[in-house]
């Protein structure tokens, strides 16, 4: 059986409107709900509807790559030319026939078209949102320019077309995911752009709201702004690595903690293990990846997660102690617990899916956490007291 084009894109108009038709129910109903509403305060409701429907296809997409579904319809944007595969059904019903436990079944194809139908959806709110905060800038700056509008905090149009600009090169990044076939560089980068989607409609949300209540970010010392961007960094590194872990399957390389393979330092190939550019389960020189390779992607991932676990969890105890910014301390603190707890469990019970999506959704927690706090926040001026600017900020 002859394989199916890489990309198809006659199925591209029925797809788009399947988005629409996801958007357009929740579009409605805050739209609706909220007509009295100051434009900012139902831009910043959509945002943050967007903003959980954006975690939940982060959800479904680690889902759909645990359950090896990533090449359940190996064309794109369709299913083998179709908007569905019911459309498709005999040839996934051919694919499956000759590869029973392939990557091609009927489960698995319909798993991958809900995870694009999922993300059309985001693709057409966050398209709205562009649109509508466009307008409204222009309708701020009109009426300030006739004197009809006070000063004041003016919508910002930028972070929505950036999150726009976003979303189209995931989009990018989730076709050569597929064309591609797991290309484990490329369904990292997937992995790392969803969560900067969520960051930047995090960082949308918080602007919204500052518009809207007119309030001004909490002032920090220079120190904890600078230990809360370092904790952001690392957070991000650590993300990397474990997306790095799970693309090439190296989660049971090592299934014993605190050790590894009865060593705490086992035998490893780093160089085999973090050259980036090659095929899943290939090593440097085109035969299978060693198993010294795994175990180096592995081990570096838990190393890496000691320090993290440390920073985040000094940072936790710095914000608890200014107010406005206790509930994130909280919630930081909580999620970096689970995310050990969710990490040991894929160890030692054998990467079982539920504690393997858990983990990634702790991790896009944190992304969305440490976003509302870097937005919530600033450096204060050095020669302004912090206490005096801190009590009478509320939190964003």
């Amino acid at each position: 059986m002859s394989s199916p084009e890489l990309y198809n894109l006659s199925p591209a108009l029925r797809l788009m409107l399947m988005g629409l038709a996801v958007a357009l129910g929740p579009l409605a109903w805050i739209w609706s709900r909220n007509q009295k509403a100051p434009v900012a305060q139902r831009l910043r409701l959509l945002t943050l509807f967007t903003l959980f429907l954006t975690f939940d296809l982060v959800l479904f997409g680690a889902f759909t790559r645990l359950t090896d579904s990533g090449l359940g319809c190996p064309d794109w944007p369709g299913c083998y030319g179709s908007a569905s595969p019911m459309g498709a059904q005999v040839h996934i019903e051919a694919a499956q026939n000759a590869m029973p436990t392939g990557p091609v079944t009927h489960s698995k194809a319909w798993i991958e078209m809900i995870h694009r139908y999922l993300a059309t959806g985001v693709g057409v709110l966050i398209l709205t949102l562009a649109l509508v905060t466009w307008k409204a800038w222009r309708e701020q700056q009109r009426a300030r320019r006739e004197a009809v509008m006070p000063g004041g905090h003016l919508l910002s149009p930028w972070w929505p077309a950036i999150t726009l600009l976003w979303v189209c090169l995931q989009g990018a990044f989730g076709a050569l995911t597929v064309t591609m076939k797991l290309f484990p560089a490329i369904v990292t980068l997937h992995l790392l752009g969803g969560l900067m989607l969520l960051a930047l409609l995090r960082a949308q949300s918080v602007r919204y709201a500052q518009a809207h209540e007119q309030i001004t970010p909490i002032a920090l010392s220079a120190a904890s702004r600078n230990f809360l961007v370092v904790g952001f960094a690392l957070l991000w590194l650590q993300i990397a690595l474990g997306g790095w872990v799970s693309t090439n399957y190296a989660v049971l390389a090592c299934t014993s903690f605190p050790g590894c393979q009865g060593s705490f330092w086992p035998a490893m190939d780093f160089s085999q293990g973090f050259t980036l550019w090659r095929e899943l389960g290939t090593g440097q020189d085109g035969g299978f990846i060693s198993f010294q390779a795994l175990t180096a992607i592995h081990y570096v991932h838990r190393l890496a997660a000691y320090a993290v676990f440390v920073m985040l969890m000094v940072l936790a105890l710095r914000l608890q102690r200014i107010h406005g910014l206790r509930q994130q301390a909280r919630w930081l603190a909580a999620l970096t617990l689970l995310q050990v707890l969710t990490g040991l469990s894929n160890v030692v019970l054998g990467w079982p899916l539920f504690a393997a999506v858990a983990h990634t959704a702790g991790a896009a927690a944190l992304v969305v956490v440490m976003t509302g706090i870097i937005f919530s926040s600033r450096k204060a001026p050095q020669s302004a007291p912090l206490s005096q600017l801190n009590a009478s900020r509320l939190s964003a």
